[in-house]
């Protein structure tokens, strides 16, 4: 079990990975940082998290074979 001292804010989070604050709640909201827990309005996030890829980026998607 993670102690309080083994999790960051969203704010903390979004300084550390260069996004926005909403992004990395959106991670959250969309379950993709594992370990993320939602305590009333604030979000906690493993320190040790890694950064979700951003599937909007074209490198990043699975668009198949397109030639």
């Amino acid at each position: 079990m993670l102690s309080i001292d083994d999790y960051s804010t969203a704010r903390e989070m979004a300084e550390r990975w260069g996004v926005t604050i909403r992004m990395v709640i959106h991670y959250c909201d969309k379950g993709l940082i594992p370990g993320a827990v939602k305590k009333g309005t604030l979000w906690l996030i493993p320190t040790m998290a890694e950064k979700p890829e951003d599937r909007r980026k074209k490198e990043n998607r699975n668009i198949g074979n397109r030639e």
